[in-house]
């Protein structure tokens, strides 16, 4: 399992190399009997060469740019890449004009030394939560691949080649949880930080209010690193917190009910767990999580501006995901008093949850409420889709409303259906929340 700390190591020892990293990656990748054709909408086999050598030179000179530098990274089909075009993982953007500059997250990278191998395959315009995409196919979960199940999306390749081993990080964007779900159905850690910190320029728009970008990877420790060099702060892992005593809080709500057999077992072990250590959990009721229909009724902020986005290529709607398309159409009559009461109700239900959680360190749920449902039962009808869509999305999209931010961690047994742990905060609280999380890693690394 590569991560940042021990790549880096093995880095300066010379036990490995960039490029043998990069070539890893790559074969990988084109492994026929593995998911990289679907996971990967385009390879830079080539530049990703040339920035690997470039790192090896640079280090056998002394010079190493940040943590991350020589590493194999991928970026979600969504960012600007110089040169290339941005399809959001559409067929309808194919001919657009290619992007004059890296988006600002993928500049930032590159300065960092990361090493950019492709482009990950995504749901259509981001507009969905399991991972599907008719045009250019549906990347498998790596867990029971033999069954086929969703890999959660939207940022579906980005979870997948990180699952396999096919890049050190995956770069993806949260709207409502579009990294957080498939980091917990494939079992990773993922981050979505306060929608602020990370500049969003250079990343085709779902939501103008909720959109926010981040790191999928193979550790929460990761997850800190390379969302530091993403939001333009100095690279450093999480601080360390004793375990003891962290103030946790559980939202008694809809938030914690209706689960599945195996998560809530999962959920409930990893707080026996993070108790024995000495955390302090309480349960609190939290009404505010009780009223999400209001907060995304027909799409919420998403809906009403991803139609704005939109609305010049409609005229091409027979050319989009048809259930992508059908969720932008819903839309189409919201209206200004409906956008601007949409944003008041959301400012109050920020001023009673930051509230509630002040006095803790994190709020902790289940990041999704079930296992990956397999492709058939999540796809086969559009009543079986649209349901699956509002249960992945359930826990997740409650932090996007609240402009909070967010890290997932695994909290299954090695070999089991992946479940996730998610550990939120109020805006801002990004670092402190990354700590509490890696220090809930710990605990449960030791339990495991």
């Amino acid at each position: 399992m590569w991560t940042v700390s021990q790549l880096g190591a093995d880095l300066a020892s010379g036990k490995t190399s960039s490029r043998a990293l990069l070539e890893e990656a790559l074969a990988r990748i084109a492994d026929p009997a593995g998911e990289g054709a679907r996971a990967f909408l385009k390879l830079y086999a080539d530049t990703a060469r040339a920035e690997s050598e470039l790192s090896d030179r640079l280090r056998a000179a002394g010079v190493r740019r940040s943590p991350v530098d020589g590493l194999p990274v991928s970026v979600k089909d969504l960012f600007d890449v110089c040169g290339d075009v941005t399809r959001a993982g559409s067929k309808i953007l194919a001919d657009a004009a290619p992007a004059p500059v890296d988006a600002p997250v993928v500049a930032r990278l590159r300065a960092a030394g990361a090493v950019i191998v492709g482009r990950t395959n995504m749901v259509e315009f981001a507009f969905g939560p399991l991972g599907f995409n008719p045009h250019y196919g549906t990347p498998r979960n790596p867990w029971d691949r033999a069954t086929g199940r969703v890999p959660g999306g939207s940022s579906s390749g980005a979870a997948v080649a990180q699952a396999d081993g096919m890049c050190v990080m995956a770069l993806g964007s949260d709207t409502r949880g579009s990294v957080r779900v498939p980091a917990a159905l494939c079992g990773l850690a993922g981050f979505k930080p306060t929608a602020r910190r990370v500049p969003r320029e250079g990343a085709f728009p779902l939501s103008f209010t909720l959109d926010s970008i981040g790191p999928l990877t193979n550790s929460i420790a990761c997850c800190a690193v390379y969302d530091a060099i993403l939001a333009g702060e100095p690279p450093a892992p999480p601080v360390a917190l004793p375990a003891k005593g962290l103030r946790l809080l559980l939202p008694r709500s809809s938030a914690l009910e209706d689960l599945d057999p195996k998560v809530g077992a999962d959920f409930e072990a990893a707080l026996k767990r993070l108790s024995a250590a000495g955390a302090v959990l309480s349960e609190v009721p939290v009404p505010a999580f009780d009223r999400q229909d209001e907060y995304f009724k027909g799409g919420g902020f998403a809906g009403a501006e991803s139609y704005a986005i939109h609305r010049a290529r409609l005229e091409r709607i027979d050319q989009f995901d048809p259930r992508v398309g059908k969720r932008i159409l819903l839309f189409k009559d919201y209206s200004a008093g409906d956008y601007v009461e949409l944003g008041l109700l959301r400012a109050a239900f920020m001023r009673e949850v930051d509230a509630l959680a002040a006095p803790y360190d994190a709020i902790l749920m289940p990041t999704v409420p079930s296992v990956a449902p397999t492709l058939e039962e999540a796809g086969a009808r559009d009543e079986d889709y649209f349901r699956w869509i509002l249960r992945v999305m359930r826990n997740v999209g409650l932090i996007n409303f609240l402009d909070g931010c967010a890290a997932t961690l695994p909290c299954h047994a090695p070999g089991t259906a992946p479940v996730g742990l998610m550990v939120a905060g109020s805006a801002l609280a990004d670092r402190h929340v990354l700590a509490v999380a890696a220090t809930i890693e710990r605990v449960l690394a030791r339990g495991g």
